[in-house]
């Protein structure tokens, strides 16, 4: 199940740089180069929530949700065990004076 789990985590991660990285930027067209906002609304203009910007939506909830569920999952697997559980202590008590 956790290899499974890695490979979906691993693919949507690929998935969701991929869908960042097409995207334009808010004012990436000529407009913006100079400081325009092309519209006269208080926020600059803002237009339906398009494919990219659901996918991106989409799979950044996914991976974080897969991202949760290998913690969860890992921290099953290593039983509460410390890192240094299986080495002898060389520490000493001190005297008594």
């Amino acid at each position: 199940m956790i290899i499974l789990l890695v490979i979906l985590h691993v693919v949507v991660c690929l998935f969701l740089i991929g869908v960042v990285l097409v995207q334009q930027g808010k004012s990436a067209d000529l407009a913006g180069a100079f400081g325009g906002q092309g519209s006269q609304t208080a926020f600059g203009p803002r237009g339906a929530a398009n494919l990219l910007t659901r996918l991106t939506t989409w799979s950044a909830i996914i991976f974080m949700l897969t991202s949760i569920g290998l913690t969860v999952m890992m921290s099953r697997n290593a039983g509460g065990h410390s890192v240094f559980s299986g080495t002898p202590s060389s520490q000493t008590t001190p005297a008594k004076k």
